[in-house]
């Protein structure tokens, strides 16, 4: 009996690990999931590309979220409140015309929390501030004498900029560079990276034995 017990024990000290491996998983793969906010341009009319983003997104499992540029301000506070209750994956901004300016704003007010930014995307930014030290790479899409301005690095910027000059691009303006198939691709493409070089959730412990 003293034998059939321990065994007994051994295996419901088994399922408890394994139970608990599965829990630890969820909890790190929900607290370190990639953020990704789109910001249309004026009123949303001309910024539909934004939410074909992110929905193509949401479709790859990230967690994907177009939004009005004017809601800027509430989307701080309530990265702020995630980072705060301990969400810590990977950070990405993207925004178009007057979002793109926001979403440089949103990184400003972040970099007072002391919160790092990890992906910036702006398309067609104009009179647009300098890119903070808190943002981890920058991309930005414009054309040279025509729609846009290229990003500069602000005071005690590290990180890296990519300025991407789509004037020989005949197709794209500055009302439909948000819907343009190339820059959708390097969307999806460097927010895919982008998660798999900061992973969800760490490995689980193997169950005890």
């Amino acid at each position: 009996m003293r034998i059939v017990r321990g065994r007994f024990g051994l295996r419901a000290g088994a399922c408890w690990a394994a139970v608990f491996a599965v829990a630890l998983l969820f909890s790190t793969a929900v607290f370190a999931e990639t953020q990704v906010y789109l910001l249309r341009g004026w009123f949303g009319v001309f910024s539909s590309g934004m939410d074909a983003m992110a929905e193509q997104l949401q479709s790859k499992g990230i967690k994907a979220e177009a939004i009005g540029h004017l809601a800027w301000r509430g989307t701080v506070s309530k990265i702020v409140a995630d980072r705060a209750a301990g969400k810590t994956g990977p950070l990405v901004l993207i925004g178009h015309s007057q979002g793109a300016n926001n979403v440089i704003e949103m990184a400003q007010e972040l970099e007072t929390k002391k919160i790092p930014v990890d992906l910036l995307i702006t398309l067609a930014p104009y009179l647009q501030d300098p890119v903070p030290s808190n943002v981890v790479r920058a991309m930005n899409y414009y054309q040279a004498g025509g729609w846009g301005a290229p990003l500069a690095a602000g005071k005690g910027f590290h990180g890296k900029i990519s300025n991407i000059d789509m004037q020989g691009d005949l197709i794209s303006t500055h009302v439909n560079i948000d819907k343009s198939d190339r820059v959708q691709a390097d969307v999806a493409r460097e927010v895919m990276a982008l998660s798999r070089s900061r992973p969800a959730a760490a490995a689980a412990p193997a169950p005890a034995r």
